[in-house]
């Protein structure tokens, strides 16, 4: 249930810490940030044995997480976690979601970060850490073994609102999932200008993911909207096209 996972997009944001040009982190070919220190972003969603959170529900709290991350004060300017995130958007973009029960749930929400909860779903996210320096607390969980269902049919998105739109002719795992879900977020949140960035931030970000129907995907992908390429490095083949970033402040006509 993981993903370490890089994402390409059609152009970058002035807001970026990048130029689109040869050194912009969504590319799946060699670039110099490869030559750079390595971080992760790391998510764990709690899961108890007994009242596991619905699928599509975890799939949009670990986007918003992503998100909230990302807007948060401390990560940003001389914040306490501002350095870390420099350092992960200065080499390639990863996400590793794992997933935690009870007593190790508890440890890892005592770690700095921010638990950010949906409807039946908590994901916890922390700052970017060392590709191979984890804190030991989140080291030792578990990467696998558990997947999510819903057990109702999900509502159907709000297209007044950010979709992120899935592959529907992909197979992928939740942890997976909710890692390709969070790359589609934080290239929709790169791509927006500040006041829409302000206004999404106030709302709470409100977001729905679902699969698109296989005609209408072939269109979200040449629309002009941010797109997510998989990196290959797990579960599906480099370059996969994953999840379409749709929101209102980006689309075209």
């Amino acid at each position: 249930m993981s993903s370490n996972d890089t994402p390409v997009s059609p152009s970058a944001s002035p807001a970026t810490p990048h130029s689109p040009a040869a050194d912009s982190p969504f590319r799946t070919e060699p670039t110099s940030l490869d030559e750079a220190p390595q971080y992760v972003l790391p998510l764990v969603v709690h899961i108890e044995k007994t009242a596991p959170p619905a699928r599509t529900d975890a799939l949009r709290t670990a986007a918003r997480a992503v998100l909230v991350m990302l807007s948060d004060e401390r990560s940003d300017g001389e914040g306490e976690w501002a350095r870390a995130m420099r350092d992960w958007q200065d080499a390639r973009i990863r996400k590793v979601v794992r997933r935690a029960r009870g007593a190790e749930w508890r440890k890892a929400s005592a770690l700095p970060g921010i638990t950010v909860t949906g409807e039946s779903a908590e994901v916890r996210v922390f700052p970017p850490v060392p590709l191979d320096g984890w804190p030991k607390e989140l080291a030792k969980l578990q990467v696998s073994g558990t997947d999510l269902d819903d057990p109702e049919p999900p509502a159907a998105p709000d297209p007044s609102g950010p979709v992120l739109w899935l592959n529907p002719e992909l197979d992928m795992s939740a942890g997976k999932t909710m890692a390709q879900a969070g790359h589609g977020a934080q290239l929709a949140w790169w791509e927006l200008p500040e006041t829409e960035r302000k206004a999404w931030r106030e709302a709470g970000f409100p977001l729905s993911v679902a699969t698109a129907e296989p005609g209408r995907w072939q269109e979200l992908t040449v629309s002009g909207l941010p797109v997510v390429h998989d990196a290959g490095f797990t579960e599906i083949a480099p370059g996969s096209c994953t999840v379409v970033a749709d929101h209102p402040a980006l689309r075209r006509g």
